[in-house]
């Protein structure tokens, strides 16, 4: 499939082919430099060979406050094979030159985001081929820091919202994010899960009150019948940290639960 959008538009485009069909989009995420640079790149385009809706791309980073230890160990994996973000700028542009159409977030830590520079790594992201930015630990106080910079780019810069968040909260976040807003399943870090919280349709009910945003779900969903659970719940959902575990038992068993997430969406 030949890339015809780019930022926004695309992430709109992916959001409205799922609904098509009456589903939620699937992200799933991977980590550039784990396990190693190729096998990273690997993954990504076995998975697009899917048909998967997008990625979530993440850049390693030595502090990653919202990521649980299955994430936080393979981040380390990555910075350990001497991972940086131009490195993941390239893998990016890489993938494109690859034919990889779908939408591609990048997930950093905001510290070597700034250290880079926020403009020029706004601006060289999306020169590279990435659609959006998600930065865990950046508040949507300080939205500033890389919101003209994206919206100049046609960039999605995406903001969280947990079950603890009050409606004053919800509509900070809202009111700066573009692309959607990324809903935190749980309080807590990532990680895979053997249940989804009960109170999860209430909570994007009371969110679907607040806004007309896309909500991408995330944290804890990590089988293939929690994606029939949220098929039709939320916009779309990522998964990382099942991946991950999957992966440590070799690339096929990771692949085949990929395919069977991405399936469990499609069944009727």
């Amino acid at each position: 499939m030949t890339r015809h959008q780019h930022g926004t538009a695309a992430i709109e485009a992916m959001f409205a082919r799922a609904k098509t069909e009456k589903r939620a989009a699937f992200l799933p995420y991977f980590c550039i430099g784990y396990p190693d640079l190729r096998e990273s790149l690997r993954a990504i385009e076995a998975a697009a060979a899917l048909g998967v809706d997008g990625f979530e791309i993440g850049m390693p980073f030595s502090d990653p406050i919202a990521d649980g230890p299955t994430i936080q160990a393979a981040t380390q994996i990555a910075l350990d094979n001497g991972t940086t973000v131009r490195q993941c700028l390239a893998a990016v542009r890489t993938l494109r030159e690859k034919g990889i159409h779908q939408p591609m977030l990048m997930m950093g830590y905001a510290n070597p985001l700034v250290a880079y520079g926020a403009d020029r790594f706004v601006r060289d992201a999306r020169a590279a081929g990435a659609d959006g930015l998600i930065v865990p630990d950046l508040p949507p106080e300080e939205a500033a820091l890389f919101a003209d910079s994206c919206a100049r780019e046609g960039m999605a810069l995406i903001f969280f919202l947990a079950p603890t968040s009050n409606d004053e909260r919800i509509a900070l976040a809202t009111a700066n994010a573009t692309g959607f807003i990324y809903v935190v399943s749980l309080t807590g870090i990532t990680g895979a899960r053997k249940d989804l919280p009960i109170y999860l349709t209430d909570y994007i009910a009371r969110l679907r009150a607040k806004t007309d945003m896309p909500l991408v779900l995330g944290f804890g969903i990590s089988t293939p019948e929690h994606a029939r659970q949220l098929r039709r719940l939320t916009d779309g959902f990522i998964v990382a940290s099942a991946l991950i575990r999957a992966w440590e038992r070799g690339f096929d068993n990771m692949h085949a639960l990929t395919g069977e997430i991405f399936a469990a969406i499609r069944d009727n």
